[in-house]
């Protein structure tokens, strides 16, 4: 089963690669930026609470969606392409193993403890 759920996120993560080149970015932002979402764990200076919430909002694909959704609305090619690297980001973090945080323990997960 976890095999599978891999692949869906592998699937995932190729699929947000092609939409940014259906956006017309050139092939290379989306390295440039895959790993942007990441400065979201400065939210854990505040503690693992105020962490743990900041960290999932740049980390769920529900927003995600809603973040391209609302720029495909307003014809905004760029806030398309931050919900698809949110997404593409999300996606690349759960083939690793890092799920959406709890508020107790960084490495406590919905997808288990890191590093188990």
């Amino acid at each position: 089963m976890k095999n599978i759920l891999k692949s869906e996120e592998a699937l995932k993560l190729i699929l947000s690669f092609v939409f940014v080149l259906l956006l017309g970015f050139p092939w290379w932002t989306f390295f440039v930026w895959i790993l942007a979402p990441d400065i979201s764990m400065l939210a854990y200076l505040g503690g693992t609470k105020v962490g743990a919430y900041g960290y999932n909002l740049f980390h769920h694909q529900g927003v995600a969606i809603l973040v391209a959704l609302t720029g495909l609305g307003i014809g905004n090619t760029e806030l398309q392409f931050a919900g698809v690297i949110l997404f593409g980001h999300s996606s690349m973090d759960r083939i690793l193993g890092y799920g959406l945080k709890y508020s107790d323990d960084f490495k406590h997960t919905h997808l288990g403890r890191i590093g188990k």
